[in-house]
């Protein structure tokens, strides 16, 4: 059986690879877009998740529906801080935009 040091290390090859595959098969800006999404919460916060009620990306616009009006103009009003965010965690050109529906 391996220990968990002969584990740590494996996971690092298997890492690289992973991203040696999306770069052959073309998809590391829809794995990146699908991992903002799914972070979307841990990004923003609990509160701002709660009153999410879906986000989406298209046309390297980061799309945000949201169920309350405080929270919106909350958003709008940090925008740049969010893309800041964004651009920090998931890489520049992801998204350009964010757009508050």
């Amino acid at each position: 059986m391996a220990s968990f040091s002969e584990r740590k290390k494996e996971a690092a090859p298997l890492e690289e690879a992973f991203q040696e595959l999306l770069k052959a098969y073309r998809l590391e800006g829809k794995y990146r877009e699908k991992s903002l999404i799914h972070e979307w919460g841990e990004l923003v916060g609990k509160t701002i998740a709660d009153r999410t009620q879906s986000v989406f990306i298209k046309d390297k616009k980061l799309f945000v529906k949201l169920t309350s009006g405080p929270i919106k103009r909350e958003i709008q009003m940090n925008k740049s801080k969010i893309l800041q965010l964004i651009e920090e965690r998931f890489g520049k050109d992801l998204v350009l935009d964010l757009v508050c529906l």
